[in-house]
């Protein structure tokens, strides 16, 4: 009797690639520099506040557009609120809004791609079609249309920013899994039996890991962004609260005269985008199963 080909089954389990992914996560400069920048960053945001001498509500009205000095450590506001304090609610408010979006967004995509490519057929229309709505749906208008539920940029604003996010990474999704369907490690656990949530978990979603972790840092940082877009047009997070991207909007004007309200703003979201993304190619490249052989 022949024996199979040694190349029938070229995917690692994902038992196997599992075991050793502390190991490579923390053996990627990349992933722990990302990881360290974030945790500074989210400790900044939430403990930052109780060494600061000024609340972010709080106004100062003995100092309009004051630079960083002792007393304000940001400076100050053209109406006298202190820059840090705004910085760090805005950090919160960022970090809620791109970490909430950049979770709900991927995840529906991952598993509405690979369902739809794996199973074809009249699924995969139903599935792709939905997507494809979404996708000629004006974002603005159903954002204006549900503005008095969006309340000031809590939960219900992730959840519009996420449900315009997923539909493009569902596509992509959907064709590796059309590709990856007809290769030889996955025709061979389908004809050994095995049913098609074991094939999508542990032969398919290996292979899709490293796309779905770079696509979701990316989705924080736009959604960010939107976030900052919306606000424009009274549809995010609304004054007096505020988010990084309200800051960077208000800041922009002023930026050549009174730079420091935009200037720590921007700072702090490009800090968080690279933390993010930093972290983000280290879980890619760990999550990688050819990496893993």
């Amino acid at each position: 009797m022949t024996s199979p080909p040694r190349d029938v089954v070229t995917s690692p389990p994902l038992s196997a690639t599992r075991g050793g992914l502390p190991t490579r996560v923390l053996g990627s400069r990349r992933a722990v520099a990302g990881l360290a920048l974030l945790a500074a960053l989210v400790a900044l945001a939430f403990a930052g506040p109780l060494a600061s001498p000024w609340g972010w509500a709080d106004t100062d009205i003995a100092a309009f557009w004051e630079p960083p000095s002792s007393g304000h450590w940001f400076g100050t506001t053209q109406s006298g609120r202190d820059v840090f304090a705004l910085v760090l609610r805005g950090m919160r408010r960022s970090l809620f809004i791109g970490l909430g979006v950049a979770a709900l967004a991927t995840g529906p995509a991952a598993v509405v791609g690979m369902v739809a490519g794996y199973a074809g057929g009249w699924g995969d229309r139903v599935l792709m079609g939905g997507a494809d709505l979404l996708l000629v749906l004006p974002p603005v208008l159903v954002a204006a249309v549900l503005s008095p539920a969006l309340g000031s940029g809590g939960p219900a604003l992730v959840v519009l920013l996420a449900a315009f996010m997923w539909t493009v990474t569902a596509r992509s999704v959907r064709a590796m899994t059309l590709s990856l369907r007809e290769r030889e490690f996955v025709l061979a656990a389908r004809f050994l039996g095995a049913t098609a949530p074991h094939v999508i978990v542990r032969h398919l979603l290996p292979h899709l890991a490293s796309l779905l972790v770079a696509d979701a840092s990316l989705n924080v940082g736009a959604a960010i962004v939107a976030e900052s877009g919306l606000a424009h047009l009274g549809l995010g997070v609304r004054p007096p609260d505020v988010s990084l991207g309200t800051l960077v909007a208000d800041g922009g004007g002023t930026a050549t005269t009174h730079p420091w309200p935009f200037g720590f703003a921007a700072g702090m979201l490009a800090l968080i985008v690279l933390a993010v993304n930093l972290l983000g190619d280290g879980l890619r490249d760990a999550l990688d199963p050819a990496d893993a052989r």
